[in-house]
Parts: C-alpha cells; sequence; structure tokens
C-alpha cells in the first residue's frame, strides 16, 4: 500500500537523528537535548513510591483531568507564582507533558486548514503539531534580538486565524519576553477573538534580574488565554511526563474528549510525584540556577573567542544560545562534521524555522563545569577549522 498521508507533511524529529550521529560516534559530547542536570527532588520520588503504592486503586484509571491532590496544588502554585487566579471561568488540565497540552489546545480550537501564528524561531514540535493536525502554521519573523514583532503578528491575522503561540523564556534562543510586549500580543488577540497559547516550560530560568511573567495573569484574560506548563525542566522530571495547561472554561469539554482519547488519563505514579515536587517549590529550581549561570558565562567566555565566525543574542533566560555562524555550509552537513570529526554535537537551526543562513542551537542545560569546557573546546576549534 503506497499512500500519502498528513505526516508526509511534518518534519522528521531532529533529537533521534542526532542521537543516532551521537551513537554513531562514540565518546561525542551533547550541547544538543535540552534537559537539565539534577534529578527530580528525592521528596518527589518518596511521594511516588509511599503514596502512591499505598492504595492499590491507584492502579486503577484516575481522572481525565488530573487527580484532585494535583489539581489542588497546581491552583496554589499558579496563584503564588504566576498571579493566576482561578475562577468559574478557567479551568487546570493535567498532561502527559507539555507538548501534549500544545497538541490539546491545537485539537481543541482548530479545524483543518485553520491558521496558527508562530514567531521565528519556533519550537520544532509546535510546528509539527500544527502540521499533524492539518492546519497550517503562518510564520512571522521576531527582530534581530528575537523579540516579538507585535504589529507584524497582527498584520498576518486572516480570518482563518485561531491562535498566536508564543514561548518565554524562549526555546530556542534563551530569549525573555518582556511584560509590554506579551500584553500587547494577548491584546491583539483578544481584540480578534482568537487564542493566545503561551508556553512557560522554562518559567524559572531567567537570569540578571530578569522577571517571568504570564499572560493569563492579565485582566480581561480569562476567555482566550491558554498557558502551557512543564515539570520536565525545573524539576529534572522529563521522563514522568507530567505539564498542564490553563485554559477557557468553554474549552474543557472539547480538551476532555481529547485527553480521554488519547491518554485516558496522566500517569498516575507521575502525579503522585509530581506533588512531591511541587510541595518543594520553585526554590528546588532556583538553588541549581547558580551552577547554570557558572556553565552559562563559561559558554559566553568561549563563544566569544570565535568572534565575527559566531553572532548570537545574549538570552536573558532558559538554557540555549541561537548561533549565527559565518558559513556557507549547509547547517546539518555542519552540525554532522562537527559529530564525526570533533565530537560535539548541536542542533541545525532550520529545524527551527530559520530557512537563510546557517544557524545551531546550543544547548547548556544538561552539563557540569568539566564536561561543558571540554564540549566548549571541541566546538570552538570545530567552528574554527570548518566554517
Amino acid at each position: 500500500m503506497n499512500f500519502i498521508t498528513r505526516m508526509e507533511s511534518v518534519q522528521t524529529p531532529i533529537i533521534p537523528v542526532i542521537g543516532k550521529l551521537i551513537r554513531d560516534n562514540p565518546g561525542t559530547i551533547s550541547l544538543g537535548q535540552g534537559v537539565v542536570f539534577y534529578p527530580p527532588p528525592s521528596v518527589a520520588i518518596a511521594a511516588s513510591i509511599s503514596d502512591f503504592f499505598a492504595n492499590p486503586k491507584n492502579h486503577q484509571y484516575k481522572s481525565v483531568h488530573g487527580i484532585p491532590e494535583l489539581i489542588t496544588i497546581l491552583t496554589e502554585k499558579l496563584q503564588k507564582d504566576n498571579q493566576i487566579e482561578l475562577s468559574n471561568e478557567r479551568a487546570v488540565v493535567v498532561t502527559a507533558g507539555g507538548n501534549m497540552a500544545f497538541i490539546n489546545a491545537l485539537l481543541a480550537i482548530t479545524n483543518p486548514g485553520d491558521e496558527i501564528i508562530l514567531n521565528t524561531p519556533y519550537y520544532f514540535n509546535h510546528e509539527m503539531a500544527i502540521n499533524m493536525a492539518s492546519c497550517q502554521a503562518i510564520l512571522v519573523e521576531t527582530d534581530k534580538d528575537y523579540q516579538l514583532c507585535p504589529e507584524a503578528i497582527e498584520a498576518n491575522i486572516t480570518p482563518k486565524t485561531r491562535a498566536v503561540v508564543t514561548i518565554s523564556p524562549n526555546n530556542p534562543t534563551g530569549t525573555v519576553y518582556p511584560q509590554s510586549a506579551l500584553k500587547q500580543v494577548n491584546e491583539i488577540c483578544k481584540k480578534h477573538s482568537i487564542y493566545h497559547i503561551h508556553d512557560e516550560a522554562y518559567e524559572y530560568f531567567t537570569y540578571n534580574g530578569i522577571s517571568h511573567f504570564s499572560p493569563a495573569s492579565l485582566e480581561d484574560s480569562d476567555h482566550h488565554s491558554i498557558g502551557l506548563y512543564s515539570l520536565s525542566k525545573a524539576y529534572g522530571f522529563a521522563s514522568w511526563r507530567i505539564g498542564y495547561m490553563v485554559i477557557p472554561q468553554h474549552l474543557f469539554g472539547a480538551i476532555d474528549k481529547i485527553q480521554d482519547t488519547i491518554l485516558i488519563c496522566p500517569p498516575v505514579i507521575s502525579q503522585y510525584a509530581a506533588i512531591g515536587a511541587l510541595k518543594a517549590g520553585k526554590q528546588y529550581c532556583q538553588q541549581h540556577l547558580e551552577t547554570l549561570e557558572n556553565i552559562r558565562r563559561i559558554v559566553l567566555n568561549r563563544l566569544e573567542e570565535l568572534g565575527d565566525i559566531c553572532t548570537f543574542s545574549l538570552g536573558e533566560g532558559a538554557f540555549y544560545f541561537f548561533l549565527k555562524i559565518k558559513t556557507q555550509i549547509q547547517d546539518f552537513e555542519l552540525v554532522k562534521k562537527l559529530i564525526e570529526d570533533y565530537k560535539i554535537a548541536v542542533l541545525p537551526g532550520s529545524t527551527f524555522g530559520v530557512g537563510e543562513g546557517c544557524y545551531l542551537r546550543l544547548a547548556y542545560g544538561n552539563l557540569d563545569r568539566e564536561t561543558v569546557t571540554e564540549g566548549m573546546d571541541r566546538l570552538v576549534k570545530g567552528l574554527k577549522a570548518i566554517a
């Protein structure tokens, strides 16, 4: 049977591709995947073991949208950390990670052929999900520092537009959007009766006194704001697959259908672990930020050695730098040569929607000081030789 499906238009996930290249070249240091170097708080593990196994019924299906104990602590967290008050107009849904929260939102608000505005560089899984839903991603460029251009966003809204997607702190650039820009985008969405989907997976990763802002905290944003969250980064929770979303109440029924069909319920043992992690609170993440800041400075100092070979914007969040490389080599070929010849891995910028020039995403969240120092030695040496 040889027929074409909607999946033909979806890009191949880059992480497994780079992962194979790394496996084929033993000893490669990865500056590719965006994960943190630390594990979940020990209290989370203890909670998952003792509380989960204490009740035999926990092995059965639970609520589609999350166990009540987790919903309660998430409600408290949103109020305290994000200034989001939950009322009868809003709901919280626990998901199997932030990516599932995004696809839930997408399927709930669109029909095939609808348009979703992404700001470039985009997070590749967002663009992939839009294609999977038979919708169209409308790409809007950010400025030279990867900040939002609200006027350009509004100029690209059409009768088919259903949402604008923003990510702050940003993947892949590390940019943090100021409250004023996010407020302007949120107001544009309200004006045009479309949704503002805001991804906050890196909410605790900001540096140099920069503050994080949640658009759903704005007054009169209840009916058009969707917030996406994840425990994967802040709590070292990547494989536990727990995220959550704040949605307008009128979307709850649709998302309930989607989640019941795809997942039935988020992994219950992971939900118990999430309760333990959230009890530890954002302080658990913040105690590791000093280490990340030190690693960040090492990366910055080494990148400066490249001079005009490499230019980038000094993002103040997440744990990424998006590098523009002065070379005629295509980005994936450069990535491949760096892995094969210098045993250092980064991601090609084209997978994030950048079509012109050679860009690389560098991730530094998963490395200790010694490893990142060696990794940057290899990257600098490789770029100087190849570019």
